[in-house]
Formats: structure tokens, sequence, C-alpha cells
């Protein structure tokens, strides 16, 4: 099977969508990724040789962390909101990670399920630094897959 050169894909900015609660453009996504365990099962091969079968296990995956500009919008903190209040249930969304390109076409898509914001952190204020201030989002969730 002949291989085909492609260039790497070259990230410039995330979308995220998540069911309405929330849309908009992230600088930073981390943790789009899965993990299967490895369970070790010993067994005797042909009566007398002792062997160690690695067998998979439970599947997990990690925290998706997402950094932005702070804006005056709101709509990451009401989500977290839900989170405080106990409204667990209402909190959990299915939602979209898009990849984008210099020319703002998607190359890249993660979906993921039943995720609800764990933490929401504002940014480090100094007073005599004129650096962007960051707001930082993380996700649990209960599943992620790369669809394109």
């Amino acid at each position: 099977m002949p291989s085909r050169a492609e260039d790497p894909l070259v990230s410039f900015s995330f979308a995220i969508e998540v069911q309405g609660v929330i849309e908009g453009f992230f600088s930073e996504v981390s943790g789009l990724g899965s993990e299967t365990e490895v369970v070790e099962h010993k067994v005797v091969s042909d009566g007398t040789k002792e062997i160690v079968r690695k067998i998979p296990g439970r599947s997990k995956w990690g925290d998706i962390s997402l950094k932005r500009g702070i804006t005056s919008i709101m709509d990451v903190w009401q989500w977290r909101k839900m989170v405080e209040d106990g409204d667990i249930k209402g909190a959990r969304k299915n939602g979209s990670i898009m990849m984008m390109n210099q020319s703002g076409d998607i190359v890249a898509q993660w979906d993921f399920v039943n995720a609800w914001p764990s933490k929401v952190s504002g940014p480090s204020i100094q007073a005599d630094s004129n650096a962007l201030g960051v707001e930082e989002m993380t996700l649990v969730h209960e599943g992620i897959k790369r669809v394109s």
C-alpha cells in the first residue's frame, strides 16, 4: 500500500460548540485523547510455562483544558454555575471542538459526550502588566472521538 505524503495540520485557533451553552474560540486546548488500562493475566502455557497475557481493561478519557482571552461574555461562568447549584444532570452536554487553520477552515474535529465544567478560573491580575487576561475551563466527560 503506497503511503501518501501529507503535511501535518497547523492549528491557528480552536472553536467549541456545546449544545447552545458555549459557542466560541479558544487559543489553547489540551486533553483530546483516550487511554485503555492494561490488565495483566497470568496463565500457564503448555502446562509448564507461566506467561503474562496483557488484555485491555477499562477505557478512560483525560480532562479537556481550554484557555481563552477573557471577555465580557459569561457563558463559561454560567455553565459552571449550573454545577455549583447542583444541576449536574442539566449541566451535562455534548459538544465539539474544531481546530481551524489560518484561513478559518476546520481541519480536525473532536466530539465529546456528557461533559460538564469541573473547574473555571479567571486571569491572574497584575496592575503593572500589559499581558492578556486568560480564563481557563476544565471539562470532564464520558468519551471523546476524533471525527475528522
